[in-house]
């Protein structure tokens, strides 16, 4: 596998913003996500735990499908205080044995008008 790609976004606070990985194997056949569980992780900064915003709660496999979605909801979008972060996407199988980093980037996060407080 060649793990892990790029993804950059904006996000806009007060809004859902959800994306889908499909994990391929390097011969380019889908990577069987059968025991896998994901991670979403949001920091201010990389290698330092103190700075981790939060782990997304809306990562999922799908295994019928090939999938991982990610989404932060409106209410885990309230914690981005700051105007940018570092994210990546792990899946892990149930004997923690086997990890891997998906996608990692930046998120831009653009202030909302109307949801101004809890977002």
């Amino acid at each position: 596998m060649a793990f892990p790609a790029t993804y950059n976004f904006a996000y806009y606070q007060g809004d859902r913003y959800e994306f889908v990985l499909r994990p391929k194997q390097s011969n380019g056949e889908a990577f069987e996500l059968t025991g896998y569980s994901a991670l979403f992780t949001v920091a201010a900064s990389r290698g330092d735990v103190s700075s981790v915003v939060g782990i997304a709660q809306t990562a999922s496999v799908d295994t019928a499908l090939g999938t991982v979605t990610c989404a932060i909801t409106p209410a885990f979008g309230s914690l981005l205080t700051g105007s940018s972060y570092l994210y990546d996407v792990q899946i892990r199988k149930n004997s923690a044995s086997a990890v891997y980093t998906l996608v990692t980037g930046t998120i831009s996060v653009t202030r909302d008008i109307t949801e101004t407080g809890s977002g």
